[in-house]
């Protein structure tokens, strides 16, 4: 008889020897994009880390202890702060005397969050339930899930996740292991060790990566035990087209921030939605003081969604203990810092299809328990544009230019799912017929050719 897997809810508690190791799941699932974007952007990657721990700190302390959320690096400021910040070249920026004012754009970002959050604590969020139906709420979470297929794909398949180098069958070998791993120790592992299949893969993945020659220890053994972080913070300064370049861009993760409370909404079986304006304010005052001192924009993350997911393991205390490690490693202890670092880039691709099916699958899940009707066509059209658009664009890299900005398929697809609610015209109840039942006649005809 299978085990019952019990779902440790938000509000409860783990002991140490548990909620620890769970809680560097977290670490290893968000750490590589988290240090991704201060690393293309110029920005600090250290810093970066360290920022991501606070700001998760800060959200839970505005959320009430409430939400499980963590929050790393957002690829959406990406194109915008090297557009003011210059970019950089191997980690290096380019024009680190435009770095304060690419700074001073996330400061602002921060306070958009804040005065968005400020209006739906006015308005109230009855408004969300009205133009977000379960049509496309359903098709928005698929789309965050299938969206990051090709980014988990790539990172599974080609090293550095880059389809130039081409596909290296190694590395696909150690994607595979990494994945099926993680499968076994999630379906048959028992008791505790059943609730971190996750971190188990990637140890295993890892393990298998070193004989294999995929492993480099270099930038362990040059990096320092311990640091100050200070020594490295950068501080803003404000330009108003730096501002006018990036501070809009908040817009479009707060789409994508509602589109994640959704889903957390539906893998816990809660409803968040009402704590919406201080989730928002959480992030935004997070982006605020991580831009105050040289770290990057925040956004709540889907790759820990997909952990909740997986293990059924909700507690914010987890999460508490995530911020607090990925502070001290980022800030403090730059040797951990390298080791994570050193994973094999198969080796996260590989959990990663895994987690983003996952969150996928939770897609699914809503729009069948909403019991919707697609036999009426306004159901059709809602799920299959939001799923077309998004999914296309997401996993073909295509952004829509807007002077300065783009706007990624995400956003387009729970816009157009927006705009197409409100447009359409409400289903005809229609008139029920009873149609003629022809088993008997079935039924008999077959007995006759018998």
């Amino acid at each position: 008889m299978a085990e019952h897997v019990r779902v440790i809810q938000t509000d409860e508690k783990l002991p140490l020897a548990q909620a620890l190791p769970l809680s560097v799941q977290h670490l290893m699932a968000m750490f590589g994009a988290t240090v991704l974007v201060p690393y293309l952007t110029g920005l600090h990657p250290g810093i970066g880390l360290m920022t991501s721990g606070i700001g998760t700190i800060v959200y839970l302390l505005c959320v009430r202890n409430k939400i499980p959320s963590y929050l790393g690096s957002s690829f959406a400021f990406i194109a915008p702060l090297i557009a003011v910040g210059g970019g950089a070249v191997g980690g290096v920026a380019k024009t680190p005397e435009r770095i304060p004012y690419a700074l001073g754009g996330l400061v602002a970002a921060g306070v958009v969050y804040m005065i968005v959050a400020a209006i739906i604590k006015a308005f109230g969020t009855d408004w969300l339930n009205k133009i977000l139906p379960p049509a496309v709420v359903g098709a928005v979470v698929i789309v965050i899930g299938l969206g990051l297929s090709a980014v988990a794909v790539k990172m599974a398949l080609y090293p550095a996740a880059d389809p130039a180098n081409g596909v290296d069958l190694k590395g696909l070998l150690v994607a595979a292991i990494t994945l099926f791993s993680a499968i076994a120790f999630s379906s048959y592992l028992k008791g505790f060790a059943r609730t971190i299949p996750v971190l188990l893969g990637i140890i295993v993945g890892y393990l298998v990566s070193i004989p294999l020659g995929m492993v480099s220890f270099e930038g362990i053994a040059q990096a320092k035990w311990i640091d100050w972080p200070w020594q490295y913070f950068t501080y803003p300064k404000f330009e108003l087209n730096a501002i006018l370049i990036i501070a809009p861009v908040a817009l479009v993760v707060v789409v994508e921030h509602i589109g994640h409370l959704l889903v957390i909404n539906e893998i816990t079986g809660k409803d968040f939605t009402p704590m919406l304006p201080e989730s928002l304010f959480g992030d935004g005052l997070a982006t605020a003081l991580s831009g105050a001192v040289g770290g990057t924009p925040s956004t709540t993350y889907a790759e820990n969604i997909g952990v909740m997911a997986v293990t059924k393991v909700y507690a914010t205390q987890l999460f508490w203990y995530a911020g607090a490690l990925a502070f001290i490693i980022g800030g403090f202890v730059p040797k951990l810092s390298a080791l994570i670092s050193s994973i094999p880039t198969h080796v996260m691709g590989g959990v990663s299809l895994l987690l983003f099916g996952l969150i996928a699958a939770s897609g699914l899940r809503l729009l069948v328990d909403s019991g919707i009707d697609y036999s009426h066509s306004r159901n059709l059209i809602l799920s299959s544009v939001v799923l077309v658009v998004g999914i296309g664009m997401e996993t073909g890299g295509f952004t829509i230019p807007l002077g300065n900005y783009t706007i990624p398929g995400m956003a387009l697809a729970t816009v157009l799912g927006v705009v197409l609610n409100l447009i359409l015209p409400p289903e005809p109840e229609g008139i029920a017929i009873d149609a003629p039942d022809f088993t008997a006649e079935v039924q008999a005809e077959a007995a006759q050719e018998a």
